[in-house]
């Protein structure tokens, strides 16, 4: 089994648990996106600014590892024309119940994105991918496909994970115990202690693969904000550890 198809297991586990971004949204929230009202997220606790949206009618939009059903119902609600592509065959499932609950088409995809993306050039007028790039060994190759995929004009919104939260033990926070770059595939010791946490196989990125890769893809970067955790000590001490960017392909 490859690490993306132990991740693509372990997501699918959490979401039988109850895992907060496997949680579909309800009818009433769907009903209020239709009337205007409606947030989405891409980090931990901060709302995406609507203005990074633009208006979202008629807008071919792609969910890149964005299942679960929260983001993609707000955008179909809001008259985008939405693809989700994602690996875990659970959230892809929380996609089609929400989607045949509320009468709207989606086009829903499972595909690896550390693989080319199926999608022809300038397929997309807005990405919106959501945290989970920390989930893959090499990043800059999906900002490459991203700039491919997307129209001129189009739109990259995206969460990313800082380096922080793998330095740091996972229990309390209060460590320093981890060199960089943090690749369990690299470090047998790092894959038991992620195993043993139940936390898949996860890999630090530096903000010159997670921001300098989308500028070397050609995009340019027009605004960005930082989140915490939303729980744990680095979040009590108001660390910031993931950064949501918005990025243009000219």
């Amino acid at each position: 089994m490859n690490y993306q198809d132990i991740n693509a297991k372990t997501i699918d586990g959490w979401v039988e648990e109850g895992w907060e971004w496997g949680i579909p949204i309800d009818h009433e929230t769907f009903v209020k996106a239709k009337n205007g009202e409606w947030e989405v997220v891409l980090t931990p606790t901060k709302p995406v600014p609507k203005e990074w949206f633009g208006d979202l009618r008629g807008k071919k939009l792609l969910g890149l590892a964005s299942g679960g059903g929260q983001q993609m119902p707000i955008f179909a609600a809001c008259g985008a024309e939405c693809t989700v592509l994602d690996y875990s065959p659970r959230q892809l499932e929380s996609e089609r119940m929400v989607a045949d609950r509320e009468g709207y088409h989606i086009d829903i995809i499972r595909a690896d994105m550390t693989k080319p993306l199926p999608f022809p050039d300038e397929s997309f007028d807005i990405i919106f991918h959501p945290v989970s790039n920390c989930y893959v060994e090499e990043v800059k190759p999906i900002w490459r496909e991203c700039y491919r995929i997307l129209k001129h004009g189009g739109l990259l919104i995206a969460g990313v994970d800082y380096f922080i939260n793998f330095m740091v033990d996972f229990k309390d926070e209060t460590r320093i115990v981890n060199s960089l770059p943090f690749n369990p595939l690299k470090d047998p010791e790092l894959m038991r202690l992620l195993s043993e946490d139940d936390s898949g196989v996860q890999f630090s990125h530096s903000l010159e693969e997670q921001l300098g890769g989308q500028l070397e893809a050609g995009l340019v970067l027009t605004h960005l904000y930082e989140d915490t955790n939303g729980s744990g000590k680095l979040h009590e001490m108001n660390i910031p550890t993931f950064l949501a960017t918005r990025a243009i392909k000219p």
